[in-house]
Formats: structure tokens, C-alpha cells, sequence
């Protein structure tokens, strides 16, 4: 008997393919809203198992504890702001018109007040490039240039974290685990290893296809594999 392939295995859903959000600590948004101020302390720092970048317990002064992002240089003890009272310095999240052209930025808004949307992951950081009427402009870690309204929040300073991807997991276990936070299963093998019942690229003497590759848009799931509605396929002559 056969078996779904990833693609169809995946669009049904189940614990397989299923984020494990019940182990997640926090959504990290920025707190406050509008013109209040919002000053804490980091009291901890953290692991959280849906981000790669590690997270800051934070004591606000009304006595309520939060998770915020950690950027590099924070530590235990030191405060942090949010709202328009709050300083240029690394950890305090303004509203991007009042941050300095040249300076680093993280966790921006999207819209004014919603928390907190781009340059989230571990090591990497966004620049303020310049500002006119009511719009900031931004290069993002990709390097292409954004412009956001004036009054969405960042936080000052580059995300912690940085170096992740450069030490090796060693052991297949670690990528396991890895994978399983992200709700990707692994290991993923290729469709010629398999049996001709389980994909349709398996079976035969060897690792061949066996068939063109290139398959319509509308295909069925269970045989939408390989190039995809393809404009063209094989090698570029000069």
C-alpha cells in the first residue's frame, strides 16, 4: 500500500506538520500604545523554542513581567523603554521618527501599533536611510530599501544571536529537533529513493525518473512533483 507524498501529507494537516505552539513562551510585541511610555527592567534572559534569537524577561514598573526581544548588549539589570519618552539607546523601541538617520533598528512595525512584524531573526538588523514628511525609510536586511509610516515602533540595536549559522549541528539529532520546533519534518528523502508506490518518481533498476519532469499547474496533488508549470527546462545556450 502506498503512501502521500509530503505535498499531500502536509495540505491535510495533522500533529506531523503541526507547529508545537503550546511550547511557545510569548508573541513579543512592543508595549504600550501611542503617546504613553512604557519603562522595565530585564530581570532574565531566556530560550524560547519558536525563535532561534534568545528573549528578555522584562519587570515593567506597574510590577507585570514581559518577554521583549533581546538585542546584543543587553544583559540582566538593565533598563529598557518603549514610547516617546524613551532614549536613543540599544534596547528601547521609538517610533521610527525619532530615531537617527544612520542608526540600527529591529522588530518594526508593519502598521503603527501592531507590535512589531520585520527583522525578528537572530543576528540581523535593518538601517534608518532617511526620512521625509510622514515616511522613514529603511534598508532591510535583504538589502532592498522599505518605507514605513513615521509612527511605527523599532527597537534600537541589532538582534542577538548572530554567528548561529556558522557552527555545525554535528549530529542528526540536533537537526531533528531543529526541524520539529519549525513543524518540518526531517529527514526528507528524495522522490527517486522511494518506492514507485510512494512517489512518483520512485521504482526502477536505478535513481531515474523515468518520466518528464515538467507537470501542469493543474495536476493532481498526489503527481504535482518536480518543475512545476515550467516556462522552460534544460540547459541555457549561448
Amino acid at each position: 500500500m502506498g503512501k502521500r507524498i509530503i505535498a499531500q501529507n502536509r495540505g491535510r494537516g495533522g500533529p506531523v506538520y503541526r507547529a508545537p505552539s503550546h511550547k511557545y513562551k510569548a508573541a513579543l510585541r512592543h508595549q504600550g500604545v501611542g503617546d504613553t511610555t512604557v519603562f522595565g527592567k530585564v530581570v532574565d534572559i531566556e530560550h524560547d523554542p519558536a525563535r532561534h534569537a534568545p528573549i528578555a524577561l522584562v519587570k515593567l514598573e506597574e510590577g507585570k513581567k514581559v518577554f521583549m526581544l533581546v538585542t546584543e548588549g543587553l544583559g540582566v539589570g538593565d533598563d529598557v523603554a518603549w514610547g516617546p519618552e524613551a532614549t536613543v539607546k540599544n534596547g528601547n523601541t521609538l517610533a521610527l521618527q525619532d530615531i537617527p538617520i544612520g542608526a540600527y533598528v529591529c522588530n518594526i512595525e508593519a502598521r503603527p501599533n501592531d507590535g512589531g512584524k520585520f527583522v525578528r531573526s537572530s543576528g540581523v538588523q535593518a538601517q534608518v536611510i532617511g526620512k521625509s514628511e510622514d515616511r522613514v525609510g529603511i534598508r532591510m536586511p535583504s538589502g532592498k530599501h522599505k518605507w514605513f509610516h513615521n509612527l511605527c515602533r523599532a527597537t534600537v540595536g541589532i538582534v542577538a544571536g548572530g554567528g548561529r549559522g556558522e557552527k555545525p549541528f554535528v549530529k542528526a539529532g540536533k537537526k531533528y529537533h531543529k526541524m520539529k520546533s519549525q513543524a518540518q519534518k526531517y529527514p526528507r528523502v528524495k522522490g527517486v529513493c522511494m518506492n514507485v508506490i510512494d512517489h512518483p518518481f520512485g521504482g526502477g533498476g536505478h535513481q531515474h525518473v523515468g518520466r518528464p519532469k515538467t507537470i501542469a499547474r493543474g495536476t493532481s496533488p498526489g503527481r504535482k512533483v518536480g518543475s512545476i508549470a515550467a516556462r522552460r527546462t534544460g540547459k541555457w545556450k549561448k
